[in-house]
């Protein structure tokens, strides 16, 4: 079985899968009558089908660990997809970028520790794994565009399983 190690998530490091989102990024202004700081535009949010609508669902992961076998990944080719935790300690993101064919580059996989504070939105057609809960249940808010249709969301399974495993 192939051995992935996790990396810390970094803006630069996840720049090519999409955007990282934390109140600490970017520019941040004044709001709410000095009680509050707002950090605009966080993510390049994106629908590529007229027909889909918004989509803010929850999900609540159970607690898995590492190592951790990943068997396959998916992608929502026509929508950017933002996690937001809202109860978690840390999360695995496993992401890969796109062959010519459309197919996942399973080479060049990468894999992410998410901490406390931390949201992601993947860019339109990247590769990912579903979420992955690591050290206690955790509970998301995910936002993406769909319509219900085959569209919504591309599933394919490796050919061969990784073990995903944090660096000692």
């Amino acid at each position: 079985m192939n051995l992935l190690l996790c990396e810390p998530l970094t803006p630069d490091a996840f720049a090519p899968f999409g955007d990282v989102l934390s109140a600490d990024l970017g520019q941040a202004e004044s709001a709410n009558q000095g009680t509050a700081v707002r950090f605009n535009w966080a993510a390049a949010l994106e629908s590529r089908r007229a027909g889909a609508k918004p989509n803010l669902a929850l999900f609540r992961a159970e607690p898995q660990s590492l190592p951790f076998t990943v068997t396959l990944l998916e992608r929502h080719p026509h929508s950017t997809q933002v996690f937001l935790p809202l109860v978690c300690s840390r999360y695995l993101v496993v992401v890969a970028p796109t062959l010519p064919s459309g197919d996942p580059d399973v080479s060049k996989l990468r894999a992410f520790l998410c901490g406390p504070g931390q949201g992601i939105n993947y860019a339109c057609g990247t590769w990912h794994h579903p979420m992955v809960a690591l050290d206690t249940p955790a509970d998301l808010a995910m936002l993406a565009w769909e319509d219900g249709s085959k569209g919504d969301c591309e599933v394919r399974p490796l050919a061969e399983p990784l073990q995903v495993e944090a660096k000692s």
